[in-house]
């Protein structure tokens, strides 16, 4: 959530930023007009309250020399109906400010490209040598299917679209592949973690998703509360410290999970519908950062470098990229996507969006060390995806395919699959 303080002291600022993140001017001059109502309202009612005190002491003061205070009781009675009126006003005013103010995104950074196109992203740099093939490659879902390793079919009969049965060789690789990923950022000093799948509405408050993104995810009703099944495992590590202040000399705090994550992925109907690239269920090891604000842009640097590294070592070609402002996630100052070469496809796709929120969740979900002097600061939260488990099967499979319809398992995976070496048909 954004600090309505910083909206106040440079209005023209915060539009400029906005505007890049496809927010109207005259919203901000909105929320302004409602902010100042409120500060009023406040000093309206701080006023009366004294007057109100000032009444009490009054009467306290007659009824001790046994006087008659009949005039002042009448008229603290009509200054409690005024208080009373206006904290009415008051609150109203407050939820429509609030309303607004949870909706708007956070601001971008200075170096992120501000634009309106998603075309308008910047690739900062590529990494890995994209292979040329001398037959035509198969998509990854093709390769599955023809080695009996992915069931879409099946999956749909049982579920519905966007599911997929893992069988024999490829559940042993996507095991590998995650808990590939899960051992090298603990050697990275992630701490590991295994978080609850379910979490309440206050938890998916704190990390961004609500109110905005309620169609976006599965919720579970029943009769205590309704939970939601985590779209991302962002959403459990960042809340764990919700309305805690943590110790300054834990900080930077680096943690990891391996999750499944669940996404009705609403408004993207047309898109991706075969393979595991969009999915409603899918697992993923998720990274996740808390720091003091002057370490956060280093901190973000070390994200990007996690992930680019697993990629590295798989030997999977892709490129960084800084997102457009527009295409940022709603909590994000600024996004780096990593995306990975599909050569099927022709092209590169998202593995994995490091992001920094700066104090934006943190604000929101009460998060706060104390800094130097003792005062409590918010902290600020990164995350990134450290990798999304299905997409980098999918690549692994495009890329590592051969002319049979085999495909070789990456070096650093064959441990994992107990030393097997190739995928045949099953």
């Amino acid at each position: 959530m954004l600090d309505i303080k910083v909206i106040r002291n440079d209005p023209e600022w915060a539009k400029k930023k906005l505007a890049a993140r496809a927010v109207k001017p005259e919203e901000i001059d909105d929320l302004l007009k409602d902010d100042e109502q409120r500060r009023t309202l406040i000093a309206q009612t701080e006023q009366l309250k004294a007057k109100r005190n000032e009444v009490s002491g009054e009467i306290a003061s007659k009824k001790r020399n046994k006087e008659n205070a009949d005039a002042e009781i009448k008229a603290m009675r009509e200054v409690g109906q005024q208080i009373s009126g206006l904290d009415k006003q008051l609150a109203e005013v407050e939820e429509k400010l609030n309303y607004v103010l949870v909706r708007l995104p956070n601001f971008p950074a200075d170096d992120v490209p501000m634009s309106l196109n998603e075309a308008d992203s910047r690739e900062e740099y590529k990494r890995g040598t994209i292979r040329q093939f001398d037959f035509t490659p198969k998509a990854h879902f093709e390769l599955g299917e023809a080695l009996g390793i992915l069931d879409f079919e099946r999956a749909a009969k049982v579920s519905g679209a966007r599911f997929v049965y893992y069988k024999g060789a490829g559940a042993r690789l996507e095991r590998a592949v995650y808990n590939f990923f899960l051992d090298e950022h603990y050697k990275e000093g992630y701490e590991e973690v295994i978080p609850p799948y379910l979490v309440n509405a206050d938890s998916m408050f704190g990390t961004g998703q609500f109110p905005k993104f309620t169609q976006d995810v599965y919720t579970i009703v029943n009769e205590d509360e309704p939970l939601t099944l985590i779209p991302t495992a962002e959403v459990p590590l960042v809340n764990y410290y919700r309305g805690e202040i943590i110790d300054a000399e834990k900080l930077p705090i680096s943690v990891t999970a391996l999750t499944p994550a669940f996404r009705s992925e609403a408004g993207s109907a047309g898109r991706d519908t075969r393979g595991l690239i969009r999915m409603h269920q899918f697992n993923k090891v998720e990274m996740v950062k808390f720091c003091k604000p002057e370490d956060s842009w280093n901190q973000l640097q070390r994200l990007i470098h996690d992930a680019g590294d697993l990629l590295d070592k798989l030997g999977l070609p892709y490129h960084v990229i800084t997102l457009a402002s527009s295409d940022a996630s709603f909590t994000s100052a600024k996004t780096n996507d990593l995306e990975v070469w599909l050569p099927a496809q022709n092209t590169y796709r998202e593995i994995s969006s490091c992001s920094n929120c700066t104090d934006f969740q943190a604000r929101r979900a009460q998060i706060r060390y104390r800094d130097d002097n003792g005062k409590p600061q918010f902290v600020h939260t990164l995350n990134g995806s450290g990798l999304a488990v299905g997409r980098t099967v999918a690549a692994i499979l495009e890329n590592y395919q051969n002319a049979d319809g085999s495909v070789t398992i990456p070096d650093v995976l064959v441990p994992y699959m107990a030393g097997q070496t190739v995928i045949k048909g099953e």
